[in-house]
């Protein structure tokens, strides 16, 4: 892995993982139409000669063919991450996602790049049969879809899949996220209650009853887990030539934990409101907790708790005002 091409490369987590990639001596070239993405995350890696950046849409097939010559490994994590409002655009998860992923595919066999990660979800599951004591597991039956985002995720592992098995492509990663959380977090649960909280210290508004049951993973234990496994090869030869790992922490937190780590460390006692239901949207899955011992197994392990992973990214949040202006 001498030259990675990094779709999503302003994101809040490609943007860590260019960081990463650059201190680590490979050469970046960083793609983005910077719809969702900081300019402002780039600035570091905009300043090494081994990072290119390059201003784009995956749907634009002949650019992303054209920028993504040389590169010998992709990681392709730009996406629409809109599920909340999935049902006011249906088209974006379908073209921002499933065509979008077709096209780095092509892209990839076009110019002979052998090996591909693909930012997934733990959403794929839909509302799989889960209890605090048996996780899902990533060779869980898949159950109905519950979200346009998650359909659209589904449909870009089959097609990651097809290509392995095809020969098109010598290595396929598909990791399975739960929520991600850190620095340059620009969107999510801890964005949304600190945003609220600025505004009116003294109510939050949070939708449901408060009582789902969620897991979280730092930022930066997920791309630890990223490039140990692709730096490992482990793909290369498993059956189908693709791996699936699931990554998160080995515990879960109910939202009004989530609530009261942020009160705690913000020194406030708001008055909570709660929109009842046993989960926030259409498509919210109200207990996502994931089997994470096949990553664990090759010697990955998460540095942060869920409330430490909380309190750090809040930290971050504070300091960072800017991005709610820029998220408008």
């Amino acid at each position: 892995m001498q030259h990675v091409f990094v779709t999503g490369a302003a994101g809040f987590i490609g943007s860590n993982l260019v960081d990463r990639l650059l201190a680590d001596g490979v050469t970046v070239t960083g793609w983005d139409n910077l719809s969702t993405g900081q300019l402002r995350f780039l600035d570091g890696a905009r300043e090494n000669p081994r990072f290119k950046l390059v201003r784009g849409d995956t749907l634009d097939l002949p650019a992303l063919t054209a920028a993504i010559r040389g590169a010998d490994f992709v990681f392709h994590l730009a996406a629409n991450a809109d599920v909340r409002d999935g049902w006011k655009h249906p088209e974006k998860d379908l073209q921002q996602n499933t065509i979008a992923t077709f096209n780095v595919l092509e892209a990839m066999r076009t110019n002979g790049v052998s090996g591909v990660a693909f930012a997934s979800t733990g959403s794929v599951y839909g509302e799989a049969p889960v209890s605090p004591e048996k996780p899902t597991p990533e060779d869980d039956a898949f159950p109905i879809q519950t979200s346009l985002y998650a359909a659209s995720k589904a449909a870009g592992e089959g097609l990651l899949s097809a290509y392995a098995e095809g020969g098109q492509i010598a290595e396929a990663y598909i990791f399975r996220f739960v929520s991600i959380l850190g620095e340059r977090y620009t969107h999510g649960h801890v964005f949304d209650f600190y945003h609220q909280l600025v505004e009116h210290p003294d109510r939050l508004r949070v939708l449901g009853n408060g009582l789902q049951r969620k897991s979280y993973l730092d930022v930066q234990d997920c791309i630890e887990a990223m490039l140990q496994v692709t730096r490992a090869g482990t793909a290369r030869a498993a059956k189908h030539r693709t791996q699936v790992y699931n990554l998160g922490t080995p515990e879960f937190v109910q939202v009004n934990d989530s609530i009261r780590f942020i009160c705690g460390a913000l020194g406030l006692k708001p008055n909570v409101e709660y929109t009842g239901g046993d989960r926030g949207w259409v498509g919210d899955n109200p207990f996502i907790f994931l089997a994470t011992k096949k990553i664990q197994a090759t010697g990955w392990k998460p540095r942060l708790t869920i409330e430490q992973g909380i309190v750090k990214t809040l930290r971050w949040l504070e300091a960072n005002r800017w991005v709610f202006a820029a998220r408008k």
